[in-house]
C-alpha cells in the first residue's frame, strides 16, 4: 500500500461513514458523466462505483495508479494519469460532467480557479479545508470575505455541508475539512468583462486594507465613483459580486 506523499499534499480519507456521506451527496450533483480528483488509494471511488457505472480518475502519483490498477477493472475505472492543475479536463473526457473529490490542500484554490473556466462541468463536490470553504461562501462585509470569494460567487452556487475532523484522515491534517457543492450558474460577468474583472478584483484585494480610491486609483477617479454611485473611501471587503461586476462594465460616459 502506498504510503502518503508529503509533496502532494497527500491526506487519506479512511472514515467509512464519511466516504459514503460524501459519495451520496456526489451522486446528486448535476452532470452525466463522474470525474474523481486525486482518489488516492480508492477509498471514495469504491463509494462512487455504487452510484456510476463509470468512473473517470485523474491521478499524478505513479505508485498510486498502479493500486487503482489492481484494485479496480478497467472498463469501470478509466485512470488518466496527469497534474490536475494542467488536465485538459473537458477536451479528454467528452460530454457534461460532474467532477469531485478530496483536494489536496496545496493545490485547491488554484485548481478551483482552472475548473471555473471549464464550460463542461455541469457540478463539483470538493472536501477542501474548512477556512477554504468558509471563504468560497462568505458573504461581503467579513475577513473570510476576499478574491476568492467574488470570482467563485460570480459563477456558481455555494453550498458549504458537514464538517470533517482531522481524525478521519491518514495521516490526520492539522485542520478540519468540510464538504462543498459548486453549481455553476449563468455567469454574472459577461465573457467581454470577464478579464477586467479578474483584474478588478485582483487590485482591489492585493491592497485590502486601503480604501477603493486607492487600491483601484489606475482603473477610475473620482468623476467616475460618483458616476457609479460607489463610495470610493469603501474597503474592498465590503463590496458585494453585483457592484465588483459594474465596475467591470463601467465605461465613462
Amino acid at each position: 500500500m502506498s504510503a502518503p506523499k508529503k509533496r502532494f499534499g497527500q491526506h487519506f480519507l479512511t472514515d467509512a461513514g464519511v466516504l459514503a456521506e460524501i459519495a451520496a451527496v456526489c451522486s446528486g450533483v448535476p452532470g452525466e458523466d463522474t470525474v474523481e480528483i486525486g482518489p488516492g488509494r480508492g477509498a471514495l471511488t469504491a463509494h462512487l462505483l455504487a452510484f456510476v457505472p463509470v468512473l473517470h480518475v485523474v491521478e499524478i502519483d505513479r505508485d498510486l495508479i498502479a493500486g487503482l490498477a489492481r484494485r479496480f477493472p478497467p472498463d469501470r475505472v478509466i485512470v488518466h494519469e496527469a497534474d490536475a492543475l494542467a488536465y485538459p479536463l473537458c477536451r479528454d473526457i467528452p460530454g457534461a460532467l460532474r467532477v469531485v473529490g478530496n483536494l489536496p490542500y496545496n493545490i485547491s484554490s488554484p485548481l478551483l480557479f482552472r475548473l471555473l473556466d471549464q464550460q463542461c462541468i455541469r457540478g463539483m463536490a470538493f472536501l477542501l479545508q474548512k477556512e477554504v470553504v468558509e471563504r468560497l461562501a462568505a458573504p461581503p462585509g467579513g475577513r473570510d470575505y476576499g478574491r476568492l470569494s467574488v470570482m467563485v460567487q460570480a459563477r456558481c452556487r455555494v453550498t458549504p455541508l458537514f464538517t470533517v475532523a482531522p481524525a478521519a484522515f491518514t495521516p490526520a491534517p492539522r485542520v478540519d475539512s468540510r464538504l462543498v457543492v459548486l453549481e455553476p450558474m449563468a455567469p454574472i460577468v459577461p465573457a467581454a468583462h470577464s478579464a477586467r474583472f479578474a483584474a478588478i478584483v485582483a487590485a482591489a484585494f492585493g491592497q485590502r486594507r486601503k480604501m477603493l480610491r486607492q487600491s483601484l486609483k489606475a482603473y477610475f477617479g473620482e468623476d467616475d465613483w460618483r458616476a457609479l454611485g460607489i463610495d470610493a473611501r469603501r474597503r474592498p471587503e465590503t463590496v458585494s459580486v453585483a457592484e465588483f461586476a459594474a465596475l467591470a462594465a463601467y465605461t465613462p460616459s
